[in-house]
């Protein structure tokens, strides 16, 4: 069993968290919700799915973690602005440990500086950003570079879930 950090925040892709999310733990891994502040609510951008956060930025180390999950939608993009959520996002992808990124997630790893030279996928309108990164983006809706798992959108998600269940064995 694999305890995976899951970095997340309000107004996140209610389908791009719930559905890996349940197929993690279905498979006997343990989800850890890390947010900004401990005890937190956030709700995913279409109202389906609340979320609550285990544990905030403060209170965790890459460390204690096997992989990394980070849904889209505009959550990324609201954590991007923490200093301390970039700084373990890089920690994270810098240790090699697995690190599941769809649709628009790849906004952390371009702040967090650690996709020069990577393969990756994402949704297409941060297609340039992620070019100028210094990676390369494919339009498939899987993307693996070594420790990174990425894809686009929903309808990339059965691809998605079968790749990360691969990297945790």
């Amino acid at each position: 069993m694999s305890v995976i950090a899951v970095l997340i925040h309000d107004l996140f892709e209610d389908v791009e968290y719930s559905k890996p999310a349940a197929a993690f733990e279905n498979e006997g891994h343990k989800l850890v919700h890390i947010g900004l502040e401990e005890g937190n609510m956030v709700q995913g951008k279409k109202n389906d799915v609340e979320v609550l956060i285990d544990h905030g930025i403060d209170q965790v180390s890459v460390e204690e973690f096997d992989a990394l999950f980070i849904p889209g939608g505009f959550s990324p993009d609201l954590l991007r602005v923490n200093e301390k959520v970039v700084e373990f996002t890089r920690k994270f992808v810098n240790s090699g440990k697995p690190v599941f990124a769809i649709c628009h997630a790849p906004q952390l790893l371009i702040t967090a500086k650690v996709l020069q030279n990577r393969k990756i996928t994402g949704w297409k309108s941060i297609k340039q950003d992620i070019v100028n990164a210094g990676a390369e983006y494919l339009d498939q809706s899987l993307v693996e570079d070594d420790n990174l798992v990425s894809s686009r959108y929903p309808g990339d998600i059965p691809e998605f879930i079968a790749a990360s269940l691969k990297k945790l064995q």
